[in-house]
């Protein structure tokens, strides 16, 4: 094991499904700063090197400490607040592209919610590997960012083939996807949440049904899902059956719950970090906060008042 003195956590909501049969669960488990002390056997890293990783779910503190430790097998080395912003939302998007879709040089992706940090990633590592990237913007303002995304700095292409504004009510997302594709439909489709129910009123009027993704997906498409409680009716499932379908539920927490995933998990990371490095990742941050006020952001990170942010020892 390592002990890191943190420099930097970032603040992500809480997933409840996941909670284990603890009386709490650490937050703020994205964490970066500098080795202090190594074990015996510790192998990758010496004091003073800087570091980021994510905390296990059964971790006993949280990152809003001083001091933490853990196994060498969960840091990478890398520089704090940015990293401890994108290396979540980084894995998020690897698994979600890569490890469920199996995206392709010219196939087309459709990122709900793109100007979420999360979202950002997934665009940013799509168009990396040649994939016509569509995003939905929830408001004008994020509109215009999707609009202004660029590969790299002085770079005039566009990350993205289109922004579909659904703030507007005279947008629909379906016939713009279809617009898009010549009718096809797309080829990979990454919610941030979905609506199950025509009539669920608790539900922001921004998500998209279930019936519209099926009904956008192309054929052999596939959806990556952020909705644990997705139903699938008879007629959703023929619909996919017709298509060659698929539906994948998105669950980054799997890599750190199984030791036969370690070594995928750190060539992960380690591709995050260089990415971040030569600039092909450049995540969406917020300025951080001092930790004194990390409560207060917390709450409203969990209430989605927020959609992330980054937390600094001073």
């Amino acid at each position: 094991q390592i002990t890191i003195q943190v420099k930097s956590c970032a603040l992500t909501p809480l997933y409840k499904d996941l909670q284990l049969l603890k009386d709490s669960i650490p937050v703020g488990r994205e964490v970066a700063g500098t080795v202090l002390q190594v074990g015996s056997k510790v192998t990758c890293f010496q004091p003073d090197d800087e570091v980021v990783g994510i905390l296990p779910l059964d971790n006993d503190v949280s990152g809003l400490c001083d001091v933490v430790i853990c196994h060498e097998h969960h840091p990478e080395k890398v520089s704090w607040v940015e990293a401890a912003g994108a290396i979540r939302d980084g894995l998020r998007a690897y698994t979600a592209l890569h490890t469920l879709a199996r995206v392709a040089v010219g196939q087309t992706l459709l990122v709900l919610d793109g100007a979420s940090p999360f979202g950002v990633l997934a665009i940013q590592l799509a168009h990396y590997h040649g994939v016509k990237v569509l995003a939905s913007a929830l408001s004008l303002e994020d509109q215009k960012f999707l609009e202004q995304l660029r590969p790299s700095v002085g770079v005039r292409e566009s990350l993205l083939a289109r922004v579909i504004g659904v703030w507007d009510t005279k947008v629909d997302l379906v016939e713009s996807c279809l617009e898009e594709t010549g009718g096809l439909g797309v080829d990979v489709v990454i919610d941030n949440g979905v609506r199950l129910y025509e009539e669920d009123s608790e539900a922001p009027r921004h998500l998209p049904h279930k019936h519209d993704i099926i009904t956008l997906l192309g054929v052999g498409g596939h959806w990556v899902t952020t909705e644990a409680h997705v139903q699938l009716d008879p007629p959703d499932c023929h619909s996919l059956y017709l298509k060659t379908a698929s539906v994948s539920f998105l669950n980054e927490e799997v890599w750190t719950t199984s030791s036969a995933c370690q070594g995928r998990y750190l060539h992960i990371l380690k591709d995050i970090v260089e990415k971040l490095s030569t600039g092909t990742f450049r995540p969406l941050l917020e300025h951080p906060v001092p930790l004194y006020e990390a409560t207060v952001y917390m709450e409203m990170v969990q209430k989605k008042q927020l959609r992330k942010r980054a937390v600094v020892q001073l």
